[in-house]
């Protein structure tokens, strides 16, 4: 089934949640043959969850800690995450490897926890500017899984991929469906060279500056099993629309 997920990152108190959720959820009802994510903020969780109750969106955070608890200020568990419904955590996102500073052996931390909590990790991969003009997307985005699934490749249809080009998140300017489309072959083969049992079982993403114009081309490709959606969910109308674009 296809996976239509919306990442609002740091956006959204817990009242504008409500609120959201709210308009969003008729415009979205009877749509049984796609699954919806939202992934809010974690201050909106608790919100967000009796807001969701009785309907098919499922709901996702943004990150985690891979300890269960401890001295770790500032964290969230995955025991937190599920005790409030949490069923999807989005995992690598590049504003996490490059803001913050999140190499690739904490990632494969945080999807090992996952994995073991039983939530379902988004992995995200993608190639800088400077990467792509030199020609290394196919040998950063391969690095990139083969470090974050060290250790657990046989557990590859438990996980998704998102792939996002670095230089196309929030610039307005994505990838070309086509050359998306070239990626999500690429990490498919990758996927059953490390994992051949479960090939074909792990849904690949695209995220990266996707709107209503464009959803419907990159869903039109044959290796993109979902999108991974950022500022376009912020708009509840919006984001309605591309979950309905194909």
């Amino acid at each position: 089934m296809k996976l239509i997920a919306g990442n609002w990152k740091m956006n959204l108190t817990p009242s504008q949640t409500s609120e959201y959720i709210k308009a969003f959820l008729p415009l979205v009802e009877g749509i049984e043959d796609r699954e919806v994510l939202l992934c809010p903020p974690f201050t909106s969780l608790c919100v967000a969850q009796e807001a969701l109750k009785g309907s098919r969106v499922k709901l996702g955070a943004q990150n985690c800690h891979y300890e269960e608890k401890g001295a770790f200020t500032g964290e969230v568990s995955l025991d937190m995450l599920k005790e409030l419904g949490v069923s999807y955590v989005i995992v690598g996102h590049s504003e996490r490897r490059w803001l913050f500073g999140e190499p690739d052996e904490l990632i494969n931390k945080k999807i090992t926890a996952c994995l073991h909590k039983g939530i379902r990790p988004i992995l995200c991969v993608g190639e800088k500017l400077e990467e792509r003009e030199a020609g290394l997307t196919f040998k950063v985005i391969e690095t990139q899984i083969r470090l974050a699934l060290s250790g657990i490749e046989e557990y590859t249809d438990k996980i998704d991929i998102a792939y996002e080009p670095v230089w196309a998140i929030g610039s307005g300017n994505p990838a070309s469906p086509e050359d998306a489309q070239l990626v999500h072959a690429f990490i498919k083969e990758l996927l059953s060279q490390i994992n051949p049992r479960h090939e074909g079982k792990t849904r690949v993403l695209y995220g990266g500056s996707v709107n209503t114009s464009n959803a419907g081309s990159f869903m039109a490709m044959r290796d993109i099993d979902g999108l991974l959606v950022g500022g376009a969910s912020l708009n509840p109308e919006t984001f309605s629309q591309i979950v309905k674009c194909f």
